[in-house]
């Protein structure tokens, strides 16, 4: 049986908030894909070329948009979460949601720029997007005094693998180090073995 959480704030303003935070900064990737006001192509292979130089600046809004999709199913998908919300719990919440707004910004700092720090910012607000959905588990895990499952943890790990192992590849070679997130299409395998093992 689930303890009673002292609440802090309404639960339901938290999900509307988390709701709107998530479709605003969803919204705003796709924003970030544009040419340049004062490009005017005079033929078919300028205006392909110019696409196909939004190549980098496209893959990054992909595995962005997918990211954040995974972590709002995440928490729209949580059926044990308590029904009152704890101080705790909506502080971490509020943290998480920083390193959501945060997102379109670092999207659009990998996807310009080809440089290893670009893919620095990018991974470091990936890893600390991963640690406060962690820390959010841990919460509502102590407010409910269960353990939740599905928790989200292993999805949470891949994705700090991926951003670790594509800051690594930036030293290389930060035109590839992009691609080291699409590991995160495995997570339900690893989600699978865990529960298994």
């Amino acid at each position: 049986m689930m303890a009673k959480t002292k609440e802090f704030i309404s639960k339901g303003r938290l999900d509307a908030l988390t709701d709107g935070v998530f479709a605003f900064a969803m919204t705003l990737l796709v924003v970030n894909l544009e040419l340049p006001q004062d490009f005017h192509p005079t033929s078919a292979a300028e205006l392909i070329s110019a696409l196909l130089g939004l190549t980098d600046t496209f893959i990054s809004y992909v595995i962005t948009f997918l990211v954040l999709a995974s972590f709002w199913l995440a928490r729209a998908r949580t059926k044990e979460e308590p029904e009152s919300a704890s101080g705790a719990y909506a502080w971490s919440l509020l943290f998480h949601l920083f390193f959501v707004t945060l997102l379109p910004f670092s999207m659009i700092v990998a996807g310009r720029y080809n440089f290893a720090p670009a893919i620095w910012v990018y991974g470091t607000n990936m890893v600390l997007l991963a640690l406060t959905a962690i820390a959010i588990t841990h919460v509502i895990e102590r407010d409910i005094q269960q353990r939740l499952v599905p928790s989200g943890r292993p999805e949470y790990c891949v994705l700090i693998v991926s951003a670790i192992l594509s800051i690594t590849i930036s030293f290389y070679s930060p035109d590839a180090a992009m691609y080291a997130y699409f590991f995160n299409l495995g997570s339900p395998l690893v989600r699978r073995w865990i529960e298994r093992a």
